[in-house]
């Protein structure tokens, strides 16, 4: 049975962060050939919204508090398993976050992220607007971009 659950780091069990750099590496590392440190000494901060199909974590994304990689509330390494693209479901879970982010911090105004270029209109159409210029990231091409959610 898929089910939606909202954690912090030390909530989440070893086989759950097990779950979460599987999904992580086969993703980042594997899909996209790309060579980079995922452990960032971040996740222990996050809160993590993420999605199960009964076994194995399908969908996830990180919430960082105001002030820990932006002065902004921020929402980080949003994923979905490559057999569950298509769906919606990468909307669904930005939904999730922001909802969740709504609570956690009412007097937020902005979301900010750091876009992988070739997901910029992806994000565009949940409402995300870029700012700057793009940059390289572990070899990548990414922008910052944010949503105003006042």
């Amino acid at each position: 049975m898929m089910s939606w659950h909202y954690k912090t780091f030390d909530q989440f069990t070893a086989a759950e962060v097990y779950e979460l750099l599987r999904l992580r590496s086969a993703v980042f590392v594997v899909e996209q050939d790309c060579v980079y440190q995922d452990l960032d000494n971040q996740d222990q901060a996050a809160f993590h919204v993420y999605k199960t199909d009964g076994r194995r974590i399908i969908a996830c994304a990180r919430v960082l508090a105001p002030g820990t990689a932006y002065a902004e509330v921020s929402i980080g390494r949003v994923i979905v398993d490559l057999e569950y693209r298509g769906a919606e479901l990468g909307v669904e879970l930005m939904l999730r976050c922001e909802e969740w982010i709504w609570d956690a911090y009412p007097k937020s105004k902005e979301i900010k992220i750091m876009a992988q270029c070739y997901l910029a209109s992806w994000y565009g159409r949940q409402g995300y607007v870029g700012q700057g210029e793009e940059f390289l990231e572990d070899g990548i091409p990414h922008r910052i971009m944010s949503k105003n959610i006042a």
